[in-house]
């Protein structure tokens, strides 16, 4: 069955309008072109303002994001540094206390045990949030870990090599929290280069 254009009623002489037929758009003033522009330029003005807003908004959010990340890394600094000074005083006391095997008092043994215990226990929760201990002994002294206390004569080991830790370095989430204090040896061979690596 081919389809036939009339079916339906619909006469096959009706005239298709076109748009511009049907609409009855006024013909533009001559004055109004001047408005037209104005028009168009507080558009461009207002986009500029628009994109301008937008990029300030989203400077902002990510400036936000950093400081959030920044403080989730660096926010427990002030409390870490305060408790270095109880992992100090805490190695102080166990290295004044005689060793364990030394003590024949049972209770000064267990006293002995438990501020190793102690100690242990800080030194895992420091390193459970970000604030790790710098190893000096032993590498060449490097100005950004150490800070010289001291110069020991030693001729076995390369000069400029750390060979005694006063105070322990730390480092919170890899930033230097604590320079180590160290006693660096003189009078040996020239030390090779300091490295970063800590």
């Amino acid at each position: 069955m081919a389809s036939d254009p009339t079916a339906g009623g619909a006469s096959a002489e009706m005239p298709v309008e076109t748009p511009e037929e049907n609409l009855d758009i006024p013909p533009r003033p001559a004055g109004q072109e001047a408005d037209v522009q104005q028009l168009q330029a507080e558009k461009a003005e207002l986009q500029d303002k628009l994109l301008r807003a937008l990029a300030e908004a989203q400077n902002v959010r990510r400036r936000a994001q950093q400081d959030v990340e920044r403080e989730r890394k660096f926010g427990v600094e002030r409390f870490a540094k305060d408790m270095l000074s109880v992992a100090d005083n805490l190695g102080r006391a166990l290295s004044a206390l005689p060793k364990d095997g030394d003590v024949s008092d049972p209770a000064l043994r267990n006293v002995i045990i438990g501020v190793q215990a102690t100690e242990r226990e800080l030194q895992s929760a420091l390193e459970r949030h970000g604030v790790t201990r710098v190893k000096s002994l032993g590498k060449p002294f490097n100005a950004e870990f150490h800070q010289a206390m001291m110069e020991v004569e030693d001729p076995t080991v390369p000069t400029g090599t750390v060979v005694q830790e006063l105070i322990p370095g730390y480092l919170i989430a890899g930033r230097l929290l604590r320079a180590a204090m160290v006693g660096v040896s003189k009078g040996g061979p020239p030390a090779r280069a300091a490295s970063n690596e800590n």
